[in-house]
C-alpha cells in the first residue's frame, strides 16, 4: 500500500531530533474535522449478547462514554498533543459480519487537527467494548484503528481511499 506524505520531516522532533511540542501558535484557527474508526471482533453469540445488553449494562453506551471521555484526556495520553477545547465528539456503532465498528467524529475551532482525538476516541470505545463482553468471550480483539478522514487547517481535506 502507498504512503501518503505530508512532510519530509518528523514534525515532532526539532533539528537535533529531540522531541517537541509543534508551535501552532501562527496557525489560523480554523474549523477542523477528524473520523476515525476501528473493527472489535467478537463472535455472532457475543454481538447478540451486546444487541441484548450484558450483566455490566448496555455497553454500546458505556463505550460511547468511554470515547468521548478519551477524547478529551488524549493530551494526557500522548504526550506531545496540544489540549484543545473540543466542540464535539460523537461515537457511533455498526454492527457488522464478525463484529462491532466503531467511529468517532471529532470537531474543534482551532489551531490544530483532532486526528488524535478521533483515533483516540475509537480506539479506547473499542478497548471499552472488549471490557464489557470479556467475560462472554475471551477472545474479542480490536483490528483496523485508523483515520478515515480529516478537513480543515492548511493541509486541507484528506480522506481515506
Amino acid at each position: 500500500m502507498p504512503v501518503a506524505r505530508t512532510s519530509r520531516r518528523l514534525t515532532h522532533l526539532d533539528d537535533r531530533g529531540a522531541a517537541r511540542m509543534v508551535d501552532v501558535a501562527d496557525k489560523l484557527a480554523t474549523v477542523r474535522e477528524a473520523t476515525a474508526e476501528c473493527l472489535v471482533r467478537m463472535s455472532a453469540d457475543t454481538i447478540k449478547a451486546v444487541r441484548e445488553g450484558t450483566a455490566k449494562g448496555d455497553a454500546l453506551q458505556v463505550a460511547r462514554v468511554a470515547g468521548i471521555m478519551a477524547a478529551k484526556r488524549t493530551p494526557d495520553l500522548i504526550p506531545l498533543c496540544h489540549p484543545l477545547p473540543l466542540s464535539s465528539v460523537s461515537v457511533d456503532f455498526d454492527f457488522v459480519d464478525g463484529g462491532i465498528r466503531v467511529s468517532a467524529r471529532v470537531r474543534v475551532v482551532g489551531q490544530t487537527g483532532v486526528e488524535m482525538e478521533a483515533l483516540t476516541s475509537a480506539a479506547v470505545a473499542g478497548l471499552t467494548l472488549i471490557d464489557m463482553v470479556k467475560g462472554v468471550e475471551r477472545g474479542v480483539y480490536l483490528e483496523n484503528v485508523r483515520l478515515l478522514e480529516k478537513s480543515g487547517g492548511r493541509s486541507g481535506t484528506w480522506k481515506r481511499a
